[in-house]
């Protein structure tokens, strides 16, 4: 079965996050736990906690089923001593606060190594890092998303990805989502039935599905290996319907959080009942 929702707000509690989910039809859900433009936050509050635990219970949604979202100020591989102490300080942060919320999954970008690492030390910082904040909590799983790999972005290629996870002591703690957008942006052509087979054969053998714990599932607004981060309305951009139909169908996707982070958050409930209708 699939689990569809989207990244909902939480502003003013994150108990509404769970409220919007429940609006727009959704049975899974992402948001920020805290404020994504700031490195420090104020601890979520016990009212809130137990609000938003007993809204999920409320709304039948899994707790495995929601998927945190952490900090874009946060870079698990900054080459600087003084960014990478505020990235670590602010990942653990996040962890912790899914704990709070009885939640298991954090995703988070990986990193980007700003011009002045190598590609693979940047990537074993990531790693480092990773296992550092898992170190510091008991339950979280640390979630890498694969990015469009804009500018100096690692996490685009599936063996950045799995070089990660070879760094991670823990391997029960880290995890996979993969962003259809930002696959086909870094290249990965997933508009066709050939290039969607191919790229999902290509993430088994070099990372594996025992690691795919979550989706965002968005059309793109630019072409295949463009590398720009643009994400568009289903099957209004350069990926297309065809490719919504296969993935509904791909048992291989189910019963794991899938999270439309498209643009036009009017479309929601429409995206996720046609979503629903495209299941045989």
């Amino acid at each position: 079965m699939k689990y569809i929702g989207a990244h909902t707000s939480s502003a003013g509690g994150v108990e509404n996050a769970v409220a919007e989910a429940v609006r727009i039809g959704a049975d899974a859900l992402a948001l920020f736990t805290r404020n994504q433009k700031a490195w420090v936050s104020k601890p979520l509050a016990q009212k809130n906690i137990e609000a938003f635990k007993q809204a999920l219970a409320d709304a039948k949604i899994a707790p495995e089923h929601v998927l945190p979202h952490d900090s874009y100020l946060i870079n698990l591989g900054n080459p600087t001593e003084e960014g990478l102490a505020k990235s670590r300080a602010a990942f653990l942060n996040e962890l912790q606060r899914a704990e709070q919320l009885g939640l298991s999954l954090v995703n988070f970008h990986p990193g980007a190594h700003l011009n002045q690492l190598s590609e693979e030390a940047c990537l074993d910082l990531i790693a480092e890092s990773i296992n550092g904040a898992l170190d510091k909590t008991t339950t979280a799983v640390a979630v890498i998303e694969n990015t469009a790999g804009q500018g100096s972005n690692l996490g685009f290629a599936f063996p950045q990805i799995a070089r990660i996870i070879a760094g991670v002591t823990d391997k029960s703690r880290v995890a996979v989502c993969i962003d259809t957008c930002h696959t086909f942006a870094a290249g990965y052509d997933l508009s066709t039935e050939a290039g969607y087979e191919a790229t999902f054969d290509a993430f088994e053998r070099e990372v594996g599905f025992r690691y795919l714990r979550a989706i965002h599932l968005n059309d793109s607004k630019k072409g295949c290996g463009s590398r720009v981060d643009r994400h568009e309305s289903l099957g209004l951009g350069m990926i297309g319907e065809e490719f919504f139909h296969r993935f509904m169908n791909d048992a291989r996707f189910d019963d794991m959080p899938i999270i439309l982070e498209t643009p036009d958050e009017a479309r929601w409930p429409e995206e996720i009942a046609w979503l629903r209708s495209l299941a045989r």
